[in-house]
């Protein structure tokens, strides 16, 4: 079964496609935003919130989520350890 990973308001994505949690405030990752947001390539995930981090998925799409990059990344260690029950 493939592993979905919650990254805020009911948005998930498969955690085997993000190759990144980046943090949204440095130039290069905002360059990389709006050449995404002019490729077409870009997923709005923050339900109209600001932008506490971005994925980078192997296909080269940027998705935004208004979930802070080291929360997403809990979700993903909590989704690799195996249930206790």
């Amino acid at each position: 079964m493939e592993s979905l990973i919650n990254i805020g308001f009911g948005n998930y994505v498969l955690a085997r496609r993000v190759v990144s949690i980046v943090n949204p405030a440095s130039s290069p990752i905002k360059r990389l935003r709006e050449d995404a947001r002019a490729d077409g390539r870009l997923i709005d995930a923050t339900q109209g919130r600001k932008t506490r981090s971005i994925l980078v998925t192997d296909s080269n799409h940027i998705i935004l989520s208004a979930i802070q990059p080291d929360t997403v990344r809990q979700r993903f260690l909590q989704e690799e350890k195996p249930d206790a029950a």
